[in-house]
């Protein structure tokens, strides 16, 4: 279990500052479409449009729509190469979140890991 670092108490003006900051990334990734191209592009580095399409099933022009929040909110960067643009996620703390949700939603359950409500 993670603890927090209590030697820097932030003040509540940065703890309003650091939550708007959360929110607005929570509020990005309340999408299942643009969750599922950032776990894509988490697990293969970098994706074109192609690439993004066949793996998630996203058809034009929600993909593009998408992609464009994505880049808006500064969750993924964009890098050209030919006539390819390739996607990837924006920095450091988008790739942590995203191994994050990786691990509790996408990899394989562990044994002791209840996958239903228990019956009443």
């Amino acid at each position: 279990m993670h603890t927090p670092d209590t030697t820097f108490a932030m003040t509540p003006e940065q703890l309003r500052e650091h939550a708007g900051q959360a929110c607005a990334l929570l509020k990005a990734l309340a999408n299942e479409d643009r969750l599922m191209l950032l776990c894509q592009i988490a697990s293969r580095q970098r994706l074109n449009v192609s690439e993004l399409e066949n793996a998630t099933g996203i058809r034009q022009p929600t993909l593009s729509q998408q992609l464009a929040v994505l880049r808006q909110e500064a969750l993924v960067t964009t890098e050209k190469e030919g006539k390819y643009v390739f996607y990837r996620l924006a920095n450091e703390d988008v790739v942590r979140i995203m191994h994050t949700l990786w691990d509790i939603y996408c990899a394989a359950p562990a044994p002791s890991r209840q996958t239903h409500a228990p019956e009443a």
